[in-house]
């Protein structure tokens, strides 16, 4: 089961970063969405390019930072690509998307839910960089896992969206649930990783 949810955030994080960066690599002047969200990215084209851009970079590289062989076998790989993961996908595309956010369609609703999204995937960021820093891995990891879970909003967003086309709901009105929807349940999950993790610790007879 580990493995296969392993593989099945791999699959998404790496398809949804393909579909940002085909869609937007060259700008979102050919993005189908909603005309008047589309109008928004037209007239901010660098604030949400960078958004994408960066955020596809951090799907890309999030889930080999919880490959227990990597950080054992290429330790300085993986340190390497927590920086890039941290410092530019997370750091960049926590600004853009706080940028954008006041742009967001969907009203107040939708531009709240993505700004705080943005804030606290930049503060979790902060945190797991400064606990790495002072060589505290334990709280680094947990950081780390509750910054993905933010990250991975990004794949969750898009599996929200099929079902309010197929039921034909009132898009502004879903988008703007969506905003919130699409990452309060991952911190949720993330919360539920790290205190299984601690219990599972706690039990064991001696350290592994």
């Amino acid at each position: 089961m580990r493995r296969f949810g392993l593989a099945a955030a791999f699959f998404l994080c790496f398809a949804v970063a393909g579909y940002g960066v085909a869609v937007y690599g060259l700008g979102p002047s050919g993005a189908r969405v909603h005309p008047d969200m589309l109008a928004n990215f037209q007239a901010h084209p660098v604030g949400i390019t960078t958004h994408i851009l960066a955020s596809a970079l951090a799907l890309v590289l999030g889930p080999f930072q919880f490959n227990t062989r990597l950080r054992a076998r290429r330790p300085a790989l993986h340190r390497w690509m927590g920086r890039i993961y941290l410092g530019v996908a997370v750091l960049v595309g926590g600004i853009a998307g706080l940028y954008m956010s006041y742009y967001a369609f969907g009203g107040l609703l939708a531009k709240s839910g993505f700004a705080t999204l943005a804030l606290g995937w930049l503060y979790t960021g902060a945190m797991a960089y400064v606990a790495a820093r002072a060589r505290d891995f334990n709280a680094h990891r947990r950081w780390m896992i509750r910054n993905f879970a933010l990250t991975f909003a990004a794949v969750t967003l898009r599996l929200y969206l099929p079902p309010v086309f197929i039921f034909q709901l009132p898009f502004e009105q879903a988008y703007a649930l969506i905003a919130w929807v699409c990452w309060v349940p991952n911190l949720v999950v993330a919360e539920w990783i790290i205190r299984s993790t601690a219990r599972q610790q706690a039990v064991l007879p001696f350290p592994t």
